[in-house]
């Protein structure tokens, strides 16, 4: 177990938000995955995962959408609350629902924006998402049909289409240090 650092002892949530297949899943367990091997309790609340679990009778309207945030943004709260290191993968388009969240958190909420283009985006997509809505079977796709509202102020911009998982997940750890949410971590 590596040594403590300030604030090891107590919560904090990593919002990484993003187009989708712009990384978020992907870093938000190798983070996970650090912090882990370094000796704390972490959960990974992947949006797509929790709405399948606790919302599936959700739509993607906006109003679908902010309610998600705000069901994911409760339970990464109370996570934080009892100690644990929480990274929400969520598309989060709006900034309204950001707000919200990081209102919801306080000061133990670090705002990530994984930064890439809707064109790496399609290169990169294993779910098949943007060549269904490019064939016209899927609508409100975030960044096609649907909006994304670029993050007025994130605390961390990461451009995942020039870094790579190992240079992003550190970008976000080194930044985790920085605000004493956890230990610094060395390049893995």
């Amino acid at each position: 177990m590596a040594a403590s650092g300030p604030g090891d002892g107590d919560g904090f949530v990593v919002w990484i938000e993003g187009l989708p297949s712009a990384g978020k899943t992907t870093l938000s367990r190798a983070v996970g995955e650090r912090l882990r091997a370094a000796g704390r309790k972490v959960e990974v609340l992947d949006g797509d995962e929790v709405r399948h679990m606790f919302s599936p009778e959700l739509g993607f309207s906006r109003k679908d959408r902010e309610f998600h945030a705000r069901r994911v943004s409760y339970v990464a709260r109370m996570l934080a609350r009892n100690g644990v290191a929480v990274l929400v993968a969520m598309i989060t388009p709006y900034e309204t629902s950001r707000q919200a969240a990081r209102a919801g958190v306080g000061s133990r909420f670090a705002e990530v924006w994984l930064d890439c283009p809707i064109d790496v985006c399609r290169s990169r997509d294993s779910k098949g998402l943007y060549e269904r809505a490019r064939a016209g079977g899927a609508t409100r796709v975030t960044g096609v049909d649907d909006p994304f509202e670029e993050p007025l102020s994130p605390d961390l911009v990461v451009d995942t289409a020039h870094l790579s998982v190992a240079q992003s997940t550190q970008r976000i750890l080194d930044y985790l240090a920085l605000r004493q949410f956890a230990a610094a971590l060395p390049a893995a």
